[in-house]
């Protein structure tokens, strides 16, 4: 009777750890053990730096899921290597689940626009997140390298279409256009001063001169009162 006992109490002990377990990873799990989660596949073009693991997933600036992953994928056809990012979503954050794993579904928003594009999280730390929304005049950009999850399209961001934009002004040219005004203006004060110093210069000689006549002059009539009496008779 003892033994019997003894098993009867273990093996309720063992069920009730088990219930205890799940219950505490439901509770505490935020319910993460028994919710569905799909998985995409996005191709960025350029950099994702700023981009990590963890980074929200958000539809409309709504947080709908996660970044799982960030790989670097070489393709042998186009000798070009490729940044897929995995982004996990929950549909039960969103009323009616418009990301299922159904194919046909997600490809019908798709076709309605639907697309990813980097989003700034914070202007101070340059972090990055995932941004989906509906650009139906923005085509669909589809490279198909990874079958095993399905693709969704993405676009460039106002801030990296901002950065190639900057990237294509020919800041150089500019400077040294920038350069060669400055250098050609210098060159014309100077000889624009120059020449004012020249001018300036000869006026104030033939003012000297004058001056200096003028002086003459009336040394000689002091000296010679006659030569001024003389001159009025004859006028």
């Amino acid at each position: 009777m003892s033994k019997k006992a003894n098993k009867t109490l273990i093996g309720a002990f063992v069920v009730g750890a088990i219930a205890l377990l799940v219950l505490g990873l439901a509770v505490f799990g935020s319910g993460k053990l028994f919710s569905k989660t799909n998985k995409y596949v996005l191709f960025f073009e350029g950099s994702v730096r700023g981009l990590a693991l963890g980074a929200p997933v958000t539809f409309k600036g709504v947080k709908i899921g996660t970044v799982k992953d960030i790989s670097l994928v070489f393709d042998p056809e186009s000798r070009f290597a490729f940044i897929p990012v995995i982004i996990e979503t929950t549909p039960q954050l969103i009323k009616d689940a418009p990301l299922q794993r159904d194919s046909k579904n997600v490809q019908y928003l798709i076709q309605n626009g639907l697309r990813a594009q980097l989003d700034m999280q914070s202007l101070l730390t340059g972090q990055l997140a995932v941004s989906l929304d509906f650009f139906p005049d923005k085509p669909a950009r589809l490279l198909g390298l990874m079958k095993e999850y399905t693709e969704i399209p993405t676009i460039q961001s106002p801030f990296g279409e901002l950065q190639k934009n900057i990237g294509e002004i020919p800041l150089k040219d500019i400077a040294f256009n920038l350069q060669e005004s400055t250098r050609s203006l210098n060159i014309a004060l100077k000889e624009t001063r120059e020449t004012l110093i020249f001018d300036i210069e000869n006026t104030l000689r033939e003012v000297t001169q004058a001056a200096r006549s003028v002086r003459l002059l009336a040394e000689y009539l002091e000296q010679h009162p006659e030569a001024l009496i003389k001159g009025k008779k004859e006028n």
